[in-house]
């Protein structure tokens, strides 16, 4: 795959005006967008239909969890919407009744392990014994024998998750951050380029193309960091 195939633009906007303004500057350089909860309750599901009928792939970051026949029906409509990727919260039941929904589809399944804005301190206060390192790699051997299409954690555990996963699982990983940006209020990032050497098959950029005074170069910029690294 070519930087291009691996590069998921963030459509972390409040409207669709905002989004279709970002995809017309970034016109084909850009294949892949992620549309998670700020877009879709602002019409956002509609215009992944439209951006996948288009050509472009989308990544749905819904973070499904409910009880497994809900997951399951959930999973059977986001199919039928032609999403090339959906997140999901990478619990065992959760994720085999994704798993069996999806199947026979091309939708690539994708456990969530801990969010990018979690820290060791955050997991405390909500309840888990595991340190963030030590949580993703349990979920990732999970969703390994679950049988996900791929896993979503920071760039810092690629490494690590790619020994468990094997080299065909995908590994999303958010959080990324060219050298010098903001890094906003994710706490656990990585450069583009490290993130690529690290393991990592797709990255997650928001902020730092959608917010930037030209996204288009600022997207450019990245591709190559991107195809050096590769």
């Amino acid at each position: 795959m070519t930087a291009r195939d691996r590069l998921i633009v963030g459509l972390d906007v409040p409207n669709l005006q905002e989004a279709e303004k970002v995809v017309g500057a970034l016109g084909d350089d850009i294949l892949y967008y992620k549309i998670g909860y700020q877009l879709a309750f602002a019409g956002g599901l509609e215009f992944a239909r439209d951006l996948a009928a288009d050509g472009k792939k989308i990544f749905l970051d819904m973070k499904l969890l409910d009880i497994d026949n809900t997951v399951a029906s959930g999973v059977e409509n986001i199919v039928k919407m032609g999403m090339s990727m959906l997140t999901l919260h990478a619990y065992p039941k959760a994720m085999k009744a994704a798993v069996e929904a999806a199947k026979g589809s091309n939708l690539c399944l994708l456990g969530v392990t801990v969010l990018t804005s979690m820290d060791e301190e955050d997991l405390i206060a909500a309840g888990y014994e595991y340190d963030p390192h030590t949580l993703v790699l349990r979920r990732a051997e999970q969703a390994h024998l679950a049988g996900m299409g791929g896993i979503v954690c920071s760039a810092e555990e690629s490494a690590a998750v790619r020994k468990i996963i094997g080299p065909d699982m995908a590994l999303v990983t958010p959080g990324i951050r060219p050298a010098g940006s903001d890094k906003g209020d994710q706490k656990r990032v990585m450069t583009p380029a490290a993130a690529i050497k690290a393991g990592s098959s797709h990255l997650v950029v928001a902020r730092p193309i959608v917010k930037a005074a030209d996204p288009k170069e600022a997207a450019r910029a990245i591709l190559a960091e991107m195809d050096a690294a590769l």
